[in-house]
């Protein structure tokens, strides 16, 4: 089909399917379960699912729609049009699919996939433990080969979405005499087993998405290993260059068709929150210093945007992500961190609500925004381990 052929039909498809509901709103991971448990989402995601618009350009076998990269990014550019929210999102979706897609063997695949672009699986990931964080190669969590399975006994810490979670893939120790890069496997668990304990840990922010996750005697299946026996540090890095290439994606198909009319000039959200609250004269926010912040967050988030979009244009053909993702990933988190911040400090009191009478929805968000992303530079990465990654394997500095 063309790719005209295709934008129109996509277009109609889209106006009678997607939700009303599950427009022009943007969800942070925090709230995700809460927002895509609801019918309208469970109705959006059955007919994107029928279609294959989970996972569009995945093969057809696997749950998919089996688009080519030139249609994938018109159905994106579609569903950014309207303003829609994913038919579903997760870690199935950008982390082990993607995994399973370049590691997993067939059975692995067809068994795995398809229950993810189906929605009915939600994955959780097992890396972080207490005293293996930044250095997640000092992982002590056991799995001892037994017949057709493993027996995993340890800790896992900061499981993000572990309460909802089905399966988790997860970073074992398979031989504790090997060095601590090398003895590693990577497998996949059934969450809902005996000798699965999983505790949520309450957040400053008032959420508790992540988790503390234990083992004891727990069971992964043999045929769950994916790659190598002992060879799973391999898998488990290419894992994270997929989950930090979600930014780059994520800008690289958010591009719009250009509207027949030229749209009026609208001013970024930080430059309206500053007048809101720090008053306007003459279109031009009041404080000097507050207008120099204000523009020059707004012209990192732009100019952010606009290279992960081009990163995506110029990549030709489709393929693993490399180190050049912790680029991605450290302006982003530092970004976030940043604008969140500042987003609190241009509402000034009101910034600082946490409940009552005296502050509106937006204001009270923003409180807990400013503290959620205090957390960005942390989670997925440090903000260290990304430079330490930049410095090695992007400008091939030398140890030491």
């Amino acid at each position: 089909m063309s790719l005209e052929a295709f934008r129109k039909e996509t277009r109609e498809w889209l106006e009678a399917s997607c939700p009303q509901s599950m427009r022009n709103k943007s969800v942070h991971f925090e709230e995700a379960h809460e927002v895509y448990s609801t019918d309208d989402a469970k109705l959006w995601l059955e007919r994107a699912a029928a279609r294959g618009y989970t996972a569009p350009t995945w093969e057809t076998k696997y749950g998919g729609a089996g688009l080519d990269r030139e249609h994938a990014q018109v159905l994106a550019e579609e569903m950014a049009a309207i303003k829609a929210l994913p038919p579903a999102t997760g870690m199935g979706f950008v982390m082990i699919g993607p995994t399973l897609l370049e590691f997993g063997t067939e059975e692995q695949k067809l068994r795995h996939l398809p229950r993810i672009t189906s929605g009915e699986v939600v994955w959780c990931q097992g890396y972080s433990e207490p005293g293996a964080g930044s250095d997640l190669a000092s992982l002590r969590t056991r799995a001892e080969l037994k017949g057709d399975h493993f027996v995993l006994n340890g800790q896992k810490i900061w499981t993000t979405g572990a309460t909802h979670a089905d399966w988790m893939f997860a970073l074992v120790r398979t031989d504790p005499d090997a060095p601590k890069h090398q003895g590693i496997s990577f497998v996949l668990l059934d969450m809902h087993q005996e000798g699965v304990t999983v505790k949520p840990i309450a957040l400053i922010s008032g959420s508790s998405p992540f988790c503390e996750t234990f083992f004891d005697n727990a069971i992964a299946l043999k045929e769950d290993l994916v790659g190598e026996l002992n060879q799973g540090w391999t898998v488990g890095k290419r894992l994270l260059q997929y989950e930090r290439s979600g930014a780059t994606r994520a800008a690289g198909s958010s591009k719009k068709k250009k509207p027949s009319k030229p749209a009026a000039p609208k001013a970024p959200p930080l430059a309206r929150l500053a007048k809101q609250y720090a008053g306007e004269s003459n279109g031009r926010i009041n404080d000097t210093a507050l207008r120099r912040e204000v523009l020059d967050q707004t012209i990192q988030e732009r100019a952010m945007a606009l290279t992960a979009r081009r990163v995506v244009e110029e990549q030709k053909e489709a393929g693993a992500p490399g180190a050049a993702t912790s680029i991605f990933k450290y302006v982003g988190s530092t970004l976030a961190k940043d604008g969140a911040e500042l987003a609190a400090r241009l509402r000034g009191t009101q910034g600082l609500g946490w409940a009552g009478p005296g502050f509106n929805e937006d204001e009270l968000d923003s409180s807990r925004a400013f503290l959620r992303d205090r957390a960005v530079t942390i989670y997925g990465g440090t903000n260290e381990v990304q430079l330490n990654i930049i410095a090695k394997r992007v400008l091939g500095l030398p140890d030491g």
